[in-house]
Parts: structure tokens; C-alpha cells; sequence
């Protein structure tokens, strides 16, 4: 079987998540959707943006099963399916029919199954492209319970819902040891001396090579990424993913953190999405709960959505920083590459200075990310490629709309 993953007109509704990775990219309850449809066929191919299609080319030469064609049906994945063990088991069922079907939620093309031997659409097939190649096909309408990200806040709301079963499916076909009860370690991870877990509501599983500091405080269920480091005297609670290369401390509750990214110190940080190669600097917190305890209402470019969740922290997207005792009001979104100083009131454009407690927001070129992305990427032994300076310059373009800012009234 051949899975093509495809995005759709609605990933723009992801920003900033979504604005330097593909959707299926995207971490929740500690997988990624690209992870899950490996496992279901020999090949995997990709129908993307054009500001991505370079990056993943690059990285498709460490990960080669990403353009393989294999024969048996073709089955389309909408790029915002939520990654999970139920998910992949749906999915299956559904190929494993092997009539041609369509599953479709309030208009939206979600799944497709297609005959075997069909030709792929290529990387550059555009939403309208792929709905009117589908009409070639005499395909049923079929049920099958396949979730979408809609919004940012999905991803959190998602993540609670599926990391304890994502874990438990890991735990069952991956090779762990358990080094204590409930505490799932895969080869050259380590649990420091004097670290308290509490694994009644969920297991934690440390995967190779992540290091758990001394005196440190972990309730389940949570999950480390390789080379992981969680600084000592942290407290990591209650549905926490931790992506490969990230270090960690403080305390942090309910949250996504993807990899390459630091919050070394203290502060809180809840219910919150962290892209990749963000720091947070010493004593930043957020909130993530209204002093109404009422439901929080995130805005996406100037649309009010609500939530129906009482507990949203905040979205942030790739390589932005926070100075220190930065402080983040609830349910705000910071773009990518923003710098943070003071109080956080308001939503962060991309390519920002936001100082607006000293009445300053500004523009930070990307000259300045791509000298900054160059040294992040030499301290962890990255090359700096030319596709990734692109993908900046194209992040910057894409947002550029974002930073009309002016004028902009005081939202708390």
C-alpha cells in the first residue's frame, strides 16, 4: 500500500504551528501522523506547500521510505489527521477493505482509498487539483471516526486525549526495560538519583539516550524524547511530551515541547505547544487559566474561536525567545522567530521584537534569524543547509501580512 499525505486549504488554520512544518509533522501524545502511516505501507509520498517541498526533499535522504511507491491500494491522509494507536488502527481498516472510498467531514476530504496500481498526484497538486482528480474515481462515501486538527489549541485538547494510549501502544512495540513501576526506558536512558514518579494515571517512557536529572518529579503519563535532558529538581506532570534534543526544567504540565527546544529553568509552563528551536529564558511562566476559571477564546488572524477547554496556555511557534521573567498571558499565540520581553498581552506576530510593556513592537528582520539559526544549529552539531536560510526567508514572507500592526489597542 502507497499512503499519500496530502494538505489541504485548512492548514493555513494552524499558523504558527504550521508555519515552517508540515502538518503531519506536527507532535501530539507523543507521535507524529508521518510516524504512524509508516507503519501501515512500504511507502509514504507527500503533497505539500511549496515553501516546504526543499526541506523535506533534503531530509527525505534520512528518511527514504518518505517517497517510495509500493504497490496495492492508495490511500489518501489529510496532513491534519491527529496522530494516534486508534487512529493508525482505523486507517488500516479502512485500506484493508480495499473498496474504493471517501471519508469526508463537514465538506472536508479526510480519507480516500484508491484501486491498486493508481497514479500518485504529484507533490505539487494543489486542494482543487486533488478533489478533481478524485472524481475520476467511483468512490462510496464511508464512516470512519479519523479526528482533524482544526485549530492550534486541537493540538493540546488531542494531546490529553491520546498520550496515555499512545504510550501504552509504544510500551507494547518497542524494547523498553522497566526501571521502575511504570517507568518505560529504552537503551542508554537514565534515571537520575533520588527522581520521585508517580505512574498511577498513565506510564512514563524515556526513549534512548534521554537523561532524567537528580531530585526531579515525574507523573505520568509522559513522554521523553531521544537525548532529551530533563534539568535536575524539575517537575514534569501530567501529559508532557518532550521531543528528541530538548532540555527541560521547571515545571511543565500538559504540554507539547518539539525538538530542539530549551526551557532550562525555572518557571511554569501549561497546556501549552512549543514548536521546535524555541528557548525560554530563566523564570518565564504562562498561564493557562482565566482568574474566572471560565473557557478560554483564542484569536487566529482577528477571528475570534472558542475553545471549550478551561485550560489553554500558549502556542508557540518555531525558533521565537523569551527574555527573562517573560510572562504569558492565557491562551495567546506567539509567531515564529519573535523575540519577548516583559509582559505578553496580546497575540505575537512572526519577526517581531514584542516589548509592548516598554511600548516598543518591531520588526526583526530575517537577516537576524538566519544568523541566529546558524548558531543554534552549530551548538547541537547541525549543518545550517541553504534550504533551511530559504525556508526562513519564505516564513517571513508568508507572515509578512501579520506585522500591520500599528495602532494596535492593548488586549488583556
Amino acid at each position: 500500500m502507497t499512503v499519500v499525505l496530502f494538505e489541504d486549504e485548512r492548514v493555513a488554520d494552524l499558523y504558527p504551528i504550521a508555519i515552517g512544518r508540515p502538518a503531519f509533522h506536527i507532535s501530539c501524545g507523543g507521535y507524529r501522523l508521518a510516524d504512524v502511516v509508516a507503519r501501515l505501507g512500504s511507502g509514504v509520498r507527500r503533497i505539500v506547500r511549496p515553501h516546504l517541498r526543499a526541506v523535506l526533499e533534503a531530509d527525505t535522504v534520512a528518511f527514504p521510505w518518505m517517497q517510495q511507491r509500493a504497490g496495492g491500494p492508495v490511500l489518501l491522509v489529510n496532513a491534519r489527521m491527529v496522530p494516534s494507536a486508534q487512529v493508525e488502527g482505523r486507517l488500516r481498516a479502512l485500506a484493508a477493505a480495499e473498496a474504493p472510498t471517501v471519508v469526508r467531514r463537514d465538506g472536508q476530504l479526510v480519507a480516500a482509498v484508491l484501486p491498486p496500481d493508481t497514479a500518485v498526484p504529484p507533490e505539487d497538486t494543489s486542494p482543487e487539483e486533488l478533489e478533481a482528480y478524485l472524481r475520476h474515481f467511483d468512490l462510496k462515501p464511508a464512516h470512519a471516526d479519523l479526528p482533524l486538527f482544526d485549530y492550534p489549541h486541537d493540538v493540546i485538547r488531542h494531546h490529553l486525549l491520546t498520550l496515555r494510549d499512545n504510550l501504552e501502544h509504544r510500551i507494547s512495540v518497542g524494547s523498553y526495560q522497566e526501571v521502575a513501576e511504570g517507568v518505560f526506558a529504552a537503551p542508554g536512558a537514565r534515571l537520575g538519583q533520588h527522581a520521585v514518579t508517580d505512574t498511577r494515571n498513565g506510564p512514563i517512557v524515556l526513549e534512548s539516550d534521554a537523561t532524567i536529572g537528580p531530585f526531579c518529579f515525574l507523573s505520568g503519563p509522559v513522554h521523553v524524547g531521544n537525548r532529551a535532558r530533563v534539568i535536575e529538581h524539575a517537575a514534569i506532570k501530567d501529559h508532557v511530551a518532550l521531543g528528541h534534543t530538548t532540555k527541560i526544567g521547571g515545571e511543565v504540565e500538559a504540554s507539547v515541547i518539539e525538538p530542539y527546544t530549551n526551557k532550562q529553568h525555572h518557571g511554569f509552563l501549561g497546556h501549552s505547544y512549543l514548536g521546535s528551536w524555541i528557548n525560554l529564558g530563566a523564570g518565564t511562566c504562562n498561564s493557562d487559566l482565566k482568574n474566572t476559571y471560565g473557557q478560554v477564546n483564542m484569536e487566529y488572524r482577528g477571528r475570534k474561536v472558542a475553545t471549550g477547554m478551561q485550560f489553554v496556555g500558549c502556542i508557540v511557534g518555531d525558533y521565537s525567545k523569551s527574555a527573562i521573567n517573560t510572562g504569558i498571558f492565557t491562551g495567546k499565540t506567539i509567531g515564529a522567530c519573535s523575540m519577548l520581553y516583559g509582559f505578553v498581552t496580546t497575540n505575537v506576530p512572526s519577526f517581531v521584537n514584542y516589548a509592548r510593556l516598554f511600548g516598543q513592537v518591531t520588526e526583526a528582520p530575517v537577516e537576524v534569524a538566519v544568523a541566529a539559526q546558524g548558531r543554534m544549529f552549530a551548538r547541537r552539531n547541525v549543518v545550517q543547509r541553504p534550504c533551511d536560510v530559504e525556508l526562513l526567508h519564505a516564513m517571513f514572507e508568508l507572515t509578512r501580512s501579520e506585522r500591520q500592526i500599528a495602532g494596535e489597542p492593548l488586549a488583556l
